[in-house]
């Protein structure tokens, strides 16, 4: 064989060789997310910075929590946003109350056993608030839970005629780990004319509009800044952290080299500020999930 014969040859094999090794790195990462807006904002914001970064992704939508775990632990989905309270709770049955980083070191631990990788956590916490009209918080003074229970006991001696009224939604008001630790821990005594279930969604519309005048909401929801409602301080730390963060099996960590780099800088920006703002111009404003994410990438530079 012939130098020119034998160096055409090494070419035609090395060029196979880089050819296999793009095809593995382009193998495409399935990501599962949750049904409601925020998720459906992460889907499409990730789906559009790893892209752009060179992964291939697959997003799948509206995932059931309890299906979504499975399919993550059977190795047919690669990766999700996932809540620490979620795990820490729903997961691995824990309901001792953590600090933020307790939940998540716990949650990071107890899956890293099962091959689930937590990277880092976004600094926003989608977990449960009271929330009231934000002109009648600040003209009552009320900044807290603790604060909106004296109003209540207030209320209560001076104009027995007059309950204030608090909104809930129905699994709120029937869980074990709801309502009535929750009046335990602050000393709350509510009639059950007080207490108004509705469905979860309904609850900021009564808010706003005056039916109750507290009630249960999620703190990063788009509804919170769109009515301009005061999400109130628990300052006796009764609800979990709910920190949103990149749930990664560890074997398409390994098989994608910068996969673990290019989430976490994505989780470093999303915060409740951010988050509430971006799902606010999907709900209130009527912005596609898709348009919002590419928004708020181009204007970060990412794309």
């Amino acid at each position: 064989m012939t130098i020119s014969v034998l160096t055409r040859t090494l070419g035609t094999l090395l060029a196979t060789l880089l050819l296999c090794l793009s095809c593995v790195q382009a193998a495409p990462i399935t990501m599962a997310t949750k049904g409601f807006t925020e998720q459906h904002i992460l889907s499409a914001m990730t789906t559009q910075w790893l892209n752009k970064k060179g992964f291939q992704v697959i997003p799948k939508t509206n995932i059931p929590v309890s299906i979504g775990r499975s399919a993550m632990l059977n190795k047919q989905i690669d990766m999700t946003w996932e809540y620490t309270g979620s795990s820490l709770i729903i997961f691995n049955h824990i309901t001792t109350r953590m600090s933020s980083e307790q939940a998540y070191q716990t949650v990071k631990r107890l899956d890293g056993k099962l091959g689930l990788i937590w990277l880092n956590p976004a600094p926003m916490n989608n977990t449960y608030a009271f929330a009231m009209q934000r002109q009648r918080a600040e003209k009552e003074h009320i900044t807290t839970v603790s604060q909106l229970v004296a109003r209540i006991e207030q209320i209560r001696k001076q104009d027995p005629g007059h309950n204030w009224m608090l909104g809930l939604d129905l699994e709120f008001a029937g869980r074990a780990d709801g309502l009535k630790p929750l009046q335990k821990l602050y000393g709350l005594t509510l009639d059950r004319p007080q207490i108004r279930q509705m469905d979860p969604g309904l609850v900021y519309n009564a808010i706003r509009d005056g039916f109750v005048e507290a009630g249960l909401v999620y703190t990063t929801d788009g509804r919170v800044k769109g009515f301009d409602l005061k999400i109130l301080e628990d300052d006796k730390h009764f609800f979990p952290s709910y920190n949103v963060t990149p749930l990664v099996r560890k074997e398409v960590l390994e098989a994608n080299p910068g996969l673990a780099e290019a989430l976490n800088q994505l989780s470093a920006l999303i915060t409740d500020d951010v988050i509430t703002e971006l799902n606010k111009r999907v709900d209130i404003d009527h912005q596609s999930p898709q348009q919002v994410a590419r928004d708020f990438l181009q204007s970060k530079g990412m794309l």
